[in-house]
């Protein structure tokens, strides 16, 4: 038996302002999605916008339905937007904002783990990493250089 360590590295910015001029730009398009989120059963809205290598940004929020829990993620409606307009258009970066109409979001909000599955598929099918930032409403903001590292020891295509 021996035991290994996994960790990760995370950069921390105290607010919006904080953030650089490309990073900025790609949470505010996450902030605009966000507020066009369809969520009137759990009043919590995410949205999320995909930087690709071609330079266009490719905007995804959470859609929620009746047959609650079966809508659908921020994260994985801009994948895939960004996969079937951009079929093998690399991703640069990923923005994710959150809100709730019942109170303030003042953390950081990451993706689950159905995203971070589905998005881990991105980052290992284009052989590149993509950062990764993300926030609440307000508040710190969390930026990681990979997804992967949200997502230790990964399933992908390999084990199968």
């Amino acid at each position: 038996m021996h035991k290994i360590q996994v960790s990760t590295s995370v950069t921390i910015f105290n607010d919006i302002s904080e953030l650089q001029k490309e990073d900025l730009l790609l949470m505010n398009k996450a902030i605009e999605a966000r507020k066009k989120a369809y969520a009137p059963y759990s009043k919590f809205n995410v949205g999320a916008a995909i930087l690709l290598e071609n330079g266009e940004i490719v905007l995804g929020n959470n859609q929620e339905n009746a047959a609650y829990p079966s809508g659908m993620c921020a994260e994985r409606v801009a994948i895939w937007n960004a996969g079937s307009h951009y079929p093998g258009v690399k991703i640069k970066k990923l923005a994710i904002t959150a809100s709730s109409e019942l109170s303030k979001v003042d953390k950081p909000i990451g993706p689950c783990g159905a995203c971070r599955q589905t998005l881990s598929e991105y980052e290992i099918n284009q052989k590149t990493p993509f950062q990764v930032i993300f926030m609440g409403e307000v508040g710190e903001i969390v930026k990681t250089e990979s997804l992967l590292s949200l997502l230790p020891f990964s399933f992908d295509s390999s084990y199968l």
